[in-house]
């Protein structure tokens, strides 16, 4: 295991949270540490909720679907992303499955601090 190095940070802007998301849309791949994973949780809720406010405007819901559309897959990375920087499986995300408790658990491995040190899935979160 290597030492994290001296320019390691544990944490993301905003804009650099929505720029590596969306940059990384489909890569299931690699870590993600936590503000990575809530910024971009904010993101999706200020979109949707514009979204959804330009569609009551409209009188329709075209726009809140598409937007919800666009953003499910990095959205989805990114989830994956933080379970990998926790040591454990992408699958974990299928655990949104079992009712109630299945979010409420997917929502711990969210919360928990990611792997100091390389894991299987990689080394933690670099500039």
């Amino acid at each position: 295991m290597e030492a994290p190095s001296a320019h390691r940070r544990d944490a993301v802007t905003f804009i650099e949270a929505v720029q590596v998301c969306l940059a990384k849309y489909v890569d299931f791949t690699g870590r993600a540490p936590r503000s990575e994973y809530w910024w971009f949780f904010v993101f999706n809720l200020l979109v949707s909720m514009g979204a959804t406010t330009v569609d009551q405007i409209i009188g329709g819901d075209v726009v809140a679907a598409l937007a919800a559309l666009a953003l499910l897959l990095p959205g989805l990375a990114v989830a994956v992303r933080r379970l990998h920087d926790t040591g454990r499986s992408g699958w974990w995300v299928l655990i949104v499955l079992v009712p109630i408790a299945g979010w409420i658990v997917l929502i711990v491995f969210f919360v928990l601090p990611g792997d100091r040190f390389q894991n299987r899935y990689g080394f933690p979160f670099e500039f």
